[in-house]
This record gives structure tokens, C-alpha cells and sequence, in this order.
């Protein structure tokens, strides 16, 4: 047998790290029970912004919960989903799988708290919308059509508007 045919261990754990960061791009992170950095949320800034202080006397950063749409803080619905975000992590014990950053610098990740997807249940919770891509609706697209269904959160009410719209027809809400 060539020994051209036979993996060496290094190249079968390259072959691995590159399975699994393929994987998680497409979505498999949300999919399947992944570890991640243990910590609490010490503050909840906006409906999809905490301050995440790692378990083990980590420095706390500022953490945005990937995949999720909620409304402005100014914008119809944005006191009352930063208070559904406070209730499902304030103070509590929490899992982060990190993504990357965002445009102004923030820690992109799921949340998971007791089991639970954060951002998810803020969708299903209808508090968030599932956020949009140029090519599809979101990995939560199924549980904001439920949320919209049953009339729940910022759906109960006729008219919401989504922040990418609410932000382009009026700007960024004050400081």
C-alpha cells in the first residue's frame, strides 16, 4: 500500500479541526450540544447584548447573541423584549460557543442557559426576529412563523416592523 493512501495523525486531526469548523459554519453548532465557555451574564445592555464574564475570573466582554433580530431599544416592543432577555439570563449561569465579532467589535454567540438556545426562545417568545441573510429568513425562521401564528410578544400586536427596516426609514435611536 502507498503511503501516499495512509493519513498521518497530523493531517487526520487537520482533517477533523476542518470538519468540525465546516460543520459549525453550516449551522451544525445550533444543532447539536456543543461546549463552550461556561460564565455568567453579569448585565443585559439591549435585547441582544450582554456583558459575559467568563467562569474562572475571565475579563467580562460584551457579548451579542447571534442569529436574532430584536427591536430597537426606541422602536416599539424593545423595553419589553430587553426585559424577556434580562428574565431568561440575568445573573445566571450560561454556555457561550463564540462566532466571531460583529461590525463594531462585539463577541458574536450562542447563548445557552440551563440547556436552552437563547436566541431561539427569544424568537419562538416572539421578542427577536430570526435574523435575515441576503439568501434565506434565518436558522429560527420556523419559530418566528409560530411566534407570528399564535400572535406572541411583539407579534400580538398589528404593524411590527422589523429593526433592519425600522433603522432605514428612521436611523439609529439616540444614545
Amino acid at each position: 500500500m502507498s503511503t501516499s493512501l495512509i493519513a498521518s495523525p497530523k493531517s487526520q486531526a487537520r482533517r477533523a479541526l476542518l470538519s468540525v469548523l465546516v460543520l459549525g459554519l453550516a449551522g451544525a453548532v445550533r444543532a447539536a450540544p456543543v461546549a463552550g465557555v461556561p460564565g455568567v451574564v453579569t448585565q443585559v445592555l439591549d435585547a441582544a447584548t450582554v456583558r459575559f464574564t467568563p467562569a474562572g475570573g475571565g475579563a467580562a466582554f460584551v457579548l451579542r447573541v447571534r442569529d436574532i433580530d430584536p427591536p430597537e431599544p426606541c422602536q416599539p416592543w424593545g423595553a419589553e423584549a430587553k426585559a424577556a432577555l434580562a428574565a431568561l439570563v440575568l445573573n445566571k449561569s450560561a454556555t457561550l460557543v463564540a462566532g466571531g465579532r460583529d461590525a463594531r467589535g462585539r463577541t458574536l454567540g450562542a447563548l445557552r442557559v440551563d440547556g436552552l438556545n437563547v436566541g431561539r426562545q427569544m424568537v419562538e417568545d416572539g421578542h427577536a426576529w430570526s435574523i435575515r441573510t441576503r439568501d434565506d429568513k434565518g436558522p429560527y425562521v420556523k419559530q418566528e412563523r409560530m411566534a407570528k401564528a399564535l400572535g406572541r410578544g411583539l407579534h400580538g400586536s398589528p404593524g411590527a416592523v422589523m429593526p433592519r427596516d425600522w433603522r432605514r426609514t428612521r436611523g439609529a435611536c439616540p444614545a
